[in-house]
């Protein structure tokens, strides 16, 4: 039901272009390795997926025997560069014209594949059975078309935190991304295929068809082709984006001169759909009666979908199907009709990779013994499309017929952990991480494109210089260059390809452009030569700290906090006075702190705070590696722990610029263990616990934590978390209200971010909040 069950007669395969070419490092990615494939062919696309295993460089710390042999390397631990399987789901979506072409390239490339199956969905599959099992030598194991689509749309909804949008045709940004509630149960979808159908989702495998109507897109192709002798659905709409319809529909106003004040009647309101054409004498144009046609059309649907989720108490409702699919014209339309039928209490929904859940689905169905929903996934920006801008001048899926595929792709990764809440969020359900939504502010959208092109010649050369031994970095690294540029550069024409656009989103897809290009840790060098340094100072830190009275302590360890919060790679400000002065130290860090009162000061709460008594625990978000984790975090840690507050550090389970990752902090903290019998003893007493964040960016997510981290939060009855770094607790999390006390820390190291809060470069941001009814 995702396409119209009638098929163009100009996409037969009678008029196939056989000469198509298929550039095989763009499409179907990784097929040589693909282990079990699904399909979805609607009436004039083919969805195509498949898992398959991609093997990728990651970088492992291995921690040296001090003790042993080893001990003589100076080195504090060695960096290797391993190989890595991964699984991975690849979904691609093509016109029904070149499915020939694709299923012979297929054929050509296929070489470890064990399936004998194929899973198969939609109105075509019956049509192309044949042909797949010919070309492809599977059998096609056909599966119901609505169970497919709801797997499609709960495993989306669960999996891609922007997947679902409201369409806002004439406002700034045209896609308002929505933050999808961590129970998404229950919903209402309403898929409008040939007819229209509505569901409601209870559950993972709970769904129930509640009604439907056999007005849908069907309708609107068959009337309009009769009206029209327009034959092809998108013509149609094209037609619909440029009539008046108001020319054919008789308003309120024709009837009564006006509005109809006493029935709350507006005067530009429909009162009968082509109600003029029963008595004008005159031709009407194409454009026109198309237009009325598809007011008519959607908001009969979209009544019903309200009167729907009125019955049944649902203020979620998701449309899909062949008559939206990305369309603005329907999707307009649609939000049109549900805003006045609701009177604004109910959105009508969009889904960003709607044309995909039947295709989804079928794979799930096919994929079960594996049990995919066990684990989380996560869209892989590096090689998605990402939702393209749809022109009511243009058909979705046109392109320029130069001998190049016509494709749209999603890609996504099978995470290593499972991914949860924190369970100290106020509410999950209103949480944004991002403080500043790019894709609204065009300002503040075209400063951090132009920000992140400009730095892209830095990380090139870190990228590089972090491989010197092993072959083809350099050409890699170009790759990488032309790879991220490009998407920069589609971000910049449309902000709304991967939800909402924000700085967040540009960090992890510049990560995504790293890893495809087998560069999993450009920083590690950097890291490790300031790991090393730092820790040769960290008993002169310890021994001054304890040297000053308790209350100037507390300042200097939060002052120390701020200025190792300096030492950060990824801010051009600071890159460039650690490039040029090496020798830039803790104490200079220090002296280029904004003196008090700072930009956001809660640091006199916060010490009256601690005249109180100890907080039970104590979750750590962690930065950077170096002077900010030994100097600056460690000393914070120590008095916490000696206050009798136990403590989890929470890092990176994967590398993201000069950010310490777990496997690394496991290896400083006995390090400094060695030194310090405060660290030593809290570390064997279990009163000091370092887990993995579940997050490989710079930024940070608490909607997507590892699973295990919420469970030990939880579990020590955790009272106060603290967040430092610009990209955890600025670009993410600035507003971020939680159920506990917390601490936000961190140094602005960017001069237009620090203008536009106010402030100057190195101002410092020290946010103490508690919640609202908890006294102080």
């Amino acid at each position: 039901m995702a396409e119209c069950g009638g098929v163009d007669s100009n996409t037969t395969s009678h008029t196939m272009d056989k000469s198509i070419t298929l550039p095989p490092d763009e499409i179907f990615r990784n097929l040589e390795n693909a282990k079990r494939f699904a399909i979805d062919i609607g009436g004039s696309l083919t969805k195509l997926a498949y898992y398959s295993t991609v093997q990728h460089k990651v970088a492992k710390v291995r921690s040296f025997d001090h003790s042993a042999k080893e001990a003589a390397s100076d080195k504090l631990y060695e960096i290797a560069v391993q190989e890595e399987v991964t699984a991975r789901l690849h979904f691609i979506k093509f016109e029904n014209a070149y499915i020939e072409t694709c299923l012979d390239f297929i054929k050509d490339h296929l070489v470890n594949t064990e399936t004998k199956v194929i899973k198969a969905t939609g109105g075509g599959a019956h049509k192309f059975k044949e042909l797949i099992e010919k070309k492809l030598g599977l059998k096609v194991d056909k599966e119901d078309e609505m169970t497919c689509l709801i797997k499609g749309c709960n495993f989306v909804l669960k999996n891609i935190p922007h997947e679902a949008f409201v369409y806002a045709r004439h406002a700034d940004s045209e896609f308002r991304f929505q933050t999808t509630n961590p129970d998404i149960f229950p919903y209402l979808l309403v898929n409008i295929g040939s007819g229209s159908s509505v569901v409601v989702v209870q559950s993972e495998d709970k769904f129930e068809r509640i009604g439907g109507s056999s007005i849908g897109g069907g309708t609107f192709w068959g009337l309009g082709a009769l009206l029209t002798k327009t034959k092809r659905f998108d013509e149609l709409l094209q037609l619909a984006s440029k009539g008046q319809h108001s020319s054919v529909d008789m308003l309120v106003k024709d009837i009564y001169g006006g509005s109809y004040a006493c029935l709350g009647l507006t005067g530009d309101l429909i009162a009968s759909s082509f109600g003029k054409s029963a008595t004008a004498d005159k031709e009407f144009s194409k454009e026109d009666m198309a237009k009325s046609l598809l007011h008519m059309i959607s908001n009969d649907i979209g009544q019903l979908a309200c009167l729907y989720a009125k019955l049944h108490n649902l203020s979620r409702v998701y449309f899909g199907g062949f008559f939206i699919r990305g369309h603005p014209v329907t999707m307009h339309t649609i939000t049109y009709s549900i805003n006045f039928f609701t009177k604004g209490e109910v959105q009508a929904l969009f889904l960003r990779h709607e044309g995909y859940l039947g295709a989804i689905g079928a794979f799930l169905k096919g994929a079960e013994e594996d049990n995919p929903n066990q684990y989380s996934w996560g869209e892989n920006y590096a090689g998605s499309s990402g939702l393209m801008s749809v022109s009511p001048d243009m058909n979705p899926m046109q392109r320029a017929r130069s001998g190049t595929f016509p494709f749209d792709m999603l890609e996504m990764d099978r995470l290593e952990r499972q991914l949860v809440n924190l369970p100290l969020l106020q509410d999950p359900s209103s949480y944004i991480p991002d403080t500043v939504d790019l894709t609204e502010d065009a300002q503040a959208r075209e400063y951090w494109l132009y920000c992140f092109e400009e730095a892209l010649d830095g990380v090139v050369k870190r990228a590089v210089a972090s491989q010197p031994d092993i072959p083809g970095a350099a050409e890699r690294a170009e790759k990488f260059r032309q790879k991220y540029r490009h998407k920069l550069q589609t971000l910049r024409h449309q902000p709304f390809a991967y939800g909402s656009l924000t700085v967040r989103s540009l960090l992890d897809t510049r990560e995504h452009c790293l890893n495809e290009f087998n560069f999993p840790d450009p920083y590690s060098k950097i890291k490790e030569r300031e790991n090393d340094v730092a820790l040769k100072y960290y008993q002169k830190a310890v021994k001054s700290l304890e040297a000053l009275s308790w209350e100037d302590r507390q300042f200097a360890l939060v002052r120390g906090v701020l200025a190792g919060n300096v030492f950060d790679w990824g801010a051009k400000a600071v890159s460039e006075v650690l490039e040029s002065n090496p020798e830039f130290g803790f104490e200079e860090a220090k002296r280029r702190l904004e003196e008090r009162p700072w930009l956001v000061d809660s640091f006199d709460q916060w010490l009256e705070r601690l005249k109180g008594p100890p907080h039970r625990c104590a979750l750590f978000f962690v930065d950077n590696s170096g002077v900010d984790i030994i100097l600056g975090v460690m000393p914070f840690v120590r008095e916490l722990l000696s206050r009798g507050t136990e403590v989890v550090l929470a890092s990176n389970s994967a590398p993201a610029l000069n950010d310490v990752t777990n496997s690394e902090l496991q290896i400083l903290t006995e390090r400094i263990a060695a030194m310090d019998p405060v660290i030593e003893s809290a570390l064997r007493e279990d009163r000091l616990t370092l887990v993995q964040s579940g997050s490989s960016s710079p930024c940070l997510d608490l909607s997507r934590l590892d699973k295990v981290l919420a469970m030990v939060a939880r579990e020590r009855q955790t009272d106060l978390v603290i967040i430092e770094g610009m990209g955890r607790a600025i670009h993410t999390n600035y507003y971020a209200m939680l159920s506990c006390e917390s601490l936000k820390m961190a140094v602005i190291k960017n001069s237009w971010l620090a203008d536009r809060l106010g402030g100057k470069l190195f101002s410092v941001v020290f946010k103490y909040e508690v919640p609202v009814g908890k006294p102080h």
